[in-house]
């Protein structure tokens, strides 16, 4: 009977396979298989995992066809597990709203800026069309209606209004789950006032109602991306221009207009090192 020969290919894939399931091989090598993009629209997103890769696969396309290396949409729902992926250096790239986790990124995990979605975002407060309010300086005093306490948007709005000399802490404040209910609470007199992010439905519902926003504040980088601390320049550069370059076709701007963006901008970065001390966390 003829002696089996080994197959050194075979050998060597099966080698290679052990190796990977142990995470036996160097971080370098097992990068090479894969990018990873998390993307996070926190727990009010109203999608799934199903939906954030469906979503979000034209970018993670693009992003591969650049980079030379396939880029695997990862959903994060809950905001614990999309910070601990980061302190954890689990995510190559990250895009997510609200603004702080990827500041978080930047600020604690040495993650890297790569670009900013546009507009940028503002906290908006709304009166009634026929309140008599007309100027910030009269909210003192006034009833409030906000998202949760710990939400972005109140946090956002705290410091603003911290901005135009009012402490939300000394004022009335009701605190709401949804944006939704704000304009339920301003037209039913239960608040004289209410803060909602610029990018909500509930302010563009607000306002095709025709009430009245007494005041946009300064405007923060809305849904950033941010890279992984292992990400050379040269990708970082790549992975930029690839989301710089995604208005300038009739595909990457449907892209943009179901994200309910106009494309993204490099000129952020600045503001979102400084976004979490301004928001006082």
């Amino acid at each position: 009977m003829p002696r089996l020969r080994p197959r050194p290919l075979l050998t060597l894939l099966t080698l290679l396979a052990a190796l990977l399931a142990v995470g036996a091989l160097p971080a370098s090598a097992q990068a090479a298989a894969s990018l990873s993009l998390a993307v996070s629209e926190g727990t009010s997103g109203g999608i799934d995992a199903a939906t954030a890769r469906k979503k979000y696969a034209p970018m993670a396309e693009r992003l591969s066809a650049a980079l030379g290396t396939p880029v695997e949409i990862v959903f994060v729902r809950e905001f614990a597990a999309l910070e601990q992926g980061m302190k954890d250096n689990r995510f190559d790239f990250v895009v997510a709203r609200p603004s702080d986790y990827p500041a978080r990124g930047l600020r604690d995990y040495r993650y890297q800026y790569v670009a900013n979605a546009e507009p940028q975002g503002h906290c908006m407060l709304a009166v009634t069309a026929d309140s008599p309010i007309r100027a910030v300086a009269e909210l003192r005093g006034k009833t409030f209606v906000m998202p949760e306490e710990a939400a972005y948007m109140t946090r956002f709005c705290r410091a603003e209004l911290r901005e135009q000399g009012i402490d939300l802490a000394k004022e009335n404040v009701f605190y709401v789950r949804e944006q939704g209910a704000i304009p339920f609470g301003l037209e039913n007199g239960i608040a004289d006032v209410g803060g909602m992010a610029s990018y909500s439905g509930a302010i563009v519902q607000w306002e095709k109602k025709a009430q009245r926003v007494l005041h946009k504040s300064a405007g923060q980088p809305y849904m950033p991306v941010v890279a992984s601390p292992d990400l050379s320049a040269e990708q970082i550069t790549k992975a930029r221009a690839v989301l710089l370059g995604l208005a300038d076709d009739a595909a990457g701007q449907a892209f943009l207009k179901q994200l309910k963006i106009t494309g993204f901008s490099a000129g952020g970065e600045e503001r979102l090192r400084k976004l979490l001390a301004w928001l006082g966390v």
